[in-house]
């Protein structure tokens, strides 16, 4: 039986920014992390094999895709997602808040729930607090997340703060219904859009309540990034000193590095994934478009400071061919490569936190990232 609490222990701080390790059930975590996103169990073009050799320590999984297909009574049957995806680490999922709120006519809101139709069969299903809950316990989640509504932007302040508060009812009730055990944890998150008394009064709700954890939702939905930095300027002085922080859907590299800065410990996003299968290319000089023409003879490494598969072993030139003749191995190679840029910066984050000399490596960092060539252009 595991008798590792679930504990998040600070190592060095740089201003706001903060390197730490998170200890759960399923193993440690070196903090700031990037979590790849395996939504329906599977990170997409991805074995976890692979997903471990660029360095992850932790995945998201969503309740939302899993209750749907397969099931979480049968993942739970057949040992849990752990098991069924084959990755002994920890795991967070996703409230299926957030997805169920995006369904738009296909879902019906009310004070306990939310029911709505099946985007795959059209089946009628209903989520609320303790149901969100239960499914993830089934799912055998490292990290759980509170039930909440995730309003559709923009929206008037009225909305936000009526959102906001019914979000912190189902917070409460999310955390009455959690099976507290050795390792596991349960995030608040916090709700309010860029609204800072609104901001204010989500954050002290959740601390009241009391989880593992503090999120931050709504956020990286179409706002200006400087709204998103100037919410997190105001937002992480608020909240506990001693627990994880996680900026829920956010982002890009810049947004990752700003985002640190302003003292966030954890992230995920469909980006490095998504972009991996539609040819485009982060690295530490800024990003490429792989489907440029500009890239058809050239023999050079996708990124010559990486040590992924498709920078390893073969050549712009060869991307560029596969993804002009449409071939899987592509979307494959690039979001290999990807993500294992995604893990790599935040490696490199966390060895400058606790080498004091974070300042300076966001400084050089920020000026590769300026220099733009051709091949980065969108066709």
């Amino acid at each position: 039986m595991n008798h590792t609490p679930f504990e998040w222990k600070l190592e060095n701080k740089s201003d706001k920014a903060r390197a730490g390790t998170l200890h759960t059930a399923h193993g440690t975590v070196l903090t700031p992390t990037f979590m790849p996103v395996g939504t329906g169990g599977t990170v997409k073009a991805m074995t976890m094999d692979s997903v471990r050799s660029t360095g992850a320590g932790i995945v998201l999984g969503n309740t939302y895709h899993l209750m749907l297909r397969p099931g979480a009574e049968l993942v739970h049957e057949l040992g849990g997602l752990h098991r069924f995806m084959d990755w002994s680490g920890p795991i967070l999922t996703d409230s299926g808040g957030f997805q169920v709120m995006s369904l738009g006519s296909l879902r019906k809101l009310d004070k306990d729930g939310v029911t709505f139709r099946s985007h795959i069969d059209g089946s009628v299903h209903r989520l609320n607090p303790e149901i969100s809950t239960e499914i993830q316990y089934l799912l055998d989640a490292t990290i759980s997340m509170c039930f909440d509504e995730c309003p559709a932007l923009p929206a008037s302040y009225e909305s936000l703060a009526n959102s906001m508060r019914l979000s912190m009812r189902w917070a409460e009730r999310s955390r009455n219904h959690f099976k507290k055990r050795a390792g596991y944890g349960q995030f608040g998150i916090i709700q309010g859009g860029i609204e800072p008394d609104l901001r204010f009064e989500s954050v002290e709700a959740l601390k009241s309540i009391g989880f593992e954890g503090y999120a931050i939702g709504g956020l990286a939905v179409g706002e200006p990034q400087e709204h998103m930095f100037n919410t997190l300027d105001f937002l992480t002085p608020l909240m506990p000193e001693n627990k994880p922080r996680y900026l829920m859907g956010v982002g890009t590299p810049e947004d990752l590095l700003g985002s640190v800065e302003r003292g966030i410990d954890m992230f995920d996003c469909v980006m490095p994934t998504r972009a991996g299968r539609t040819g485009r290319a982060y690295t530490s000089h800024g990003f490429l478009n792989m489907k440029n023409a500009c890239h058809t003879r050239d023999q050079s490494p996708i990124d010559p400071e990486c040590q992924c598969p498709a920078c390893k072993n073969h050549s712009r030139a060869y991307i560029h061919h596969l993804f002009k003749s449409k071939e899987i191995l592509g979307a494959m190679l690039l979001t290999w490569h990807n993500l294992t840029y995604y893990q790599h910066l935040m490696r490199q984050i966390r060895q400058a936190i606790v080498a004091n000399t974070f300042k300076q490596f966001a400084l050089d960092q920020r000026r590769k990232w300026a220099k733009q060539t051709c091949s980065s252009s969108l066709d």
